[in-house]
């Protein structure tokens, strides 16, 4: 096991929100928001930030403006929160300078996404994530997401990477529980849930944290799961948890995670503003199926 990931030192934070990426009317992007964005979420319990993944529209969003969101972000947080900014491409050479571009802007850590569309073999997937973790002097979280990039992280790559002194965590949206408690069981990488349904599951065999799509809008009930289930208390843990699910459902299944998280941050005059094609706003009806679920959540607009 390598010593970097060893005891109860977490480089990456424990309570992540996915942030969104707010942007104006115009559709461009909004940094004041963006900070006021930031001390919201942070004040509310949050004490990491993701920005520019899947939940920050990041295929949508140029270098130029990733890096900028990276700077506004890590100045409004002022050091009271990790800020991981995403630079995973599906071209590795594209994402060793995206990873340069976040260090030099100010970034703690990096999440990269295994490289979508090409589908490589896992020699490729081994090779381009190891590249892009010599290129930096940043911790790298890997960020796992199957359904979306077509190529999964084999247990056997995972258990390659975890050599690697700079790659430190897995952001796990693969949905494989027994996958997931053997490489955690086996390395030190510390495991990130990035699926808010499974957040107390994965806690239960060994995750050290979430990136949460949903703490966008209940970052202070996101922040009670964990602190419940680290202090012992399972069956707090497991109520708290179940109360969240209706609005994890809510979000998650009759649109993007972003979409609705959007909506409900407009809908409670926090900054989000609109999505980007091909993304689409919320219309009436889901505005109103999401409002009913925060409710039932016993979370506040």
């Amino acid at each position: 096991m390598n010593d970097t990931h060893a005891g109860n030192d977490l480089p990456l934070g424990r309570c992540l929100a996915a942030m969104v990426t707010p942007f104006g009317h115009d559709g461009s992007l909004d940094i004041d928001g963006a900070q006021k964005l930031t001390v919201h979420l942070v004040d509310s319990g949050c004490d990491g930030l993701v920005l520019s993944g899947t939940t920050g529209e990041s295929p949508t969003t140029s270098d130029a403006e990733k890096e900028s969101l990276v700077r506004s972000v890590v100045e409004a947080v002022g050091g009271r929160a990790r800020v991981i900014a995403g630079v995973g491409t599906s071209d590795t050479a594209h994402t060793a300078r995206a990873a340069r571009a976040a260090e030099r802007a100010g970034a703690d850590g990096l999440l990269v996404v295994t490289p979508y569309y090409s589908r490589p073999q896992q020699e490729g997937v081994r090779r381009h994530l190891r590249t892009v973790a010599d290129a930096v002097s940043l911790p790298v979280m890997l960020y796992d997401i199957p359904h979306r990039t077509g190529t999964r992280l084999s247990v056997e790559t995972l258990h390659a990477l975890a050599e690697h002194p700079r790659i430190v965590g897995v952001k796990d949206v693969s949905y494989d529980l027994a996958a997931a408690a053997r490489v955690i069981a086996q390395t030190g990488l510390h495991y990130y849930c990035g699926a808010d349904e499974l957040n107390l599951p994965l806690l239960a065999i060994g995750a050290v944290g979430v990136v949460s799509t949903v703490a966008n809008v209940a970052p202070a009930r996101t922040r009670d799961v964990l602190d419940a289930h680290a202090r012992g208390a399972n069956a707090e843990a497991l109520r708290l948890h179940q109360q969240l699910l209706p609005l994890v459902q809510a979000m998650m299944d009759d649109a993007p995670g972003t979409v609705t998280a959007k909506a409900l941050l407009n809908d409670a005059g926090l900054p989000a503003g609109p999505v980007r094609l091909p993304l689409v706003d919320a219309d009436q009806p889901l505005l109103d199926q999401l409002r009913s679920a925060l409710q039932e959540a016993g979370c506040s607009r």
